[in-house]
């Protein structure tokens, strides 16, 4: 039987599950479920006699669950592929949100002194967002109808591969877009590098119509909507599980845009706000952040205030951030 240990970092909830390298040959069958049905298939059950990261639980593993893609994007190199990892523990807000401000320079305090009159001038139905106090309130004309604690952008700058992110809730006047129900979460690039850092693995970007031969002799490839293996010997595809990240050969996959293996379902909780450019307002299945500095970019609310902006927050709303 080979050696299989569960490491559960105390810096987050993320779990690796390791394969020692000193595992015997495995028997080559993916696991079936109760009903006998074949079972999707994991890292874990495909390789033999190697020392792997093979399941890095990407429903539990971030420091950031959210999907904004951040201002000022910038390439180093543009042959590069932006990879780059910091998972931390979970932030837990317990008393209310600090008012202190921070300017990075003397330009940085006038932006945000512009932001924040032309918050406070606006007219009519809108919602402005405070970054230093962590509320977002919804005004009409003289009346604030709701306030809400959020979380908002870490301001942090994330360099891997040749390329740079900064993690930031950009000032000024957005406007709701659209409105989404249940929304999934596409993750960016720069989720992938954020792990491949915090583990030191290297970032390999899946493409349709192209095998990746493992060191194991298991062919690792996409079929319609799914990326998945064939075993060595074998001729049937087998889906990889759709709760793992893709790692083999000290390596994370990035699976094409478009599949199953690319989605997640909850990250976003129920409802969303679409501000354009990546920045949202949604929900979180992280409570406890909320009243931090922890987001990639967007502002997340507990689930009963995005709801109540769903309900109530027509598209062509004007969002005033300072």
């Amino acid at each position: 039987m080979s050696n299989l240990t569960g490491l559960r970092l105390a810096s987050s909830t993320l779990l690796i599950l390791v394969l020692s390298s000193t595992a015997q040959g495995q028997d080559g069958r993916s696991t079936m479920d109760s009903s006998g049905v074949r079972g999707r298939a994991t890292a874990a059950d495909t390789l033999n006699g190697h020392n792997w990261f093979v399941s890095l639980l990407r429903k539990i593993a971030r420091k950031s669950d959210d999907v904004g893609l951040a201002a000022d994007t910038t390439s180093m190199n543009t042959g590069g592929s932006g990879a780059d990892n910091s998972v931390a523990s979970e932030v837990v807000a317990t008393e209310a949100p600090s008012t202190a401000k921070s300017f990075k320079s003397k330009k940085d305090s006038l932006a945000w002194d512009k932001a924040r009159e032309n918050a406070e001038e606006s007219k009519g139905y809108r919602i402005v967002v405070d970054l230093f106090g962590k509320t977002l309130r919804v005004i009409d004309r003289d009346d604030t109808l709701r306030t809400a604690t959020v979380a908002t952008a870490k301001n942090e700058t994330l360099e891997f591969g040749g390329k740079v992110w900064n993690f930031i809730t950009p000032r000024g006047v957005r406007t709701v877009l659209k409105k989404d129900k249940d929304p999934v979460w596409t993750p960016p690039d720069w989720h992938f590098a954020e792990i491949a850092l915090e583990h030191g693995l290297k970032v390999q970007r899946l493409e349709r119509g192209r095998v990746v031969k493992l060191k194991s002799g298991t062919k690792l490839l996409t079929k319609g909507d799914e990326v998945g293996i064939i075993r060595p010997g074998s001729t049937e595809f087998e889906p990889m599980a759709l709760d793992e990240h893709i790692v083999f050969d000290n390596t994370l996959f990035i699976p094409p845009s478009n599949t199953k293996n690319r989605v997640i379902e909850g990250e976003l909780g129920h409802f969303r706000l679409d501000m354009g450019d990546g920045y949202l307002l949604h929900g979180t299945p992280y409570a406890r952040s909320i009243g931090a500095a922890v987001t990639h970019g967007c502002v997340r609310l507990r689930d009963e205030d995005i709801e109540w902006l769903y309900e109530n927050v027509p598209v062509g709303t004007k969002v005033y951030i300072f």
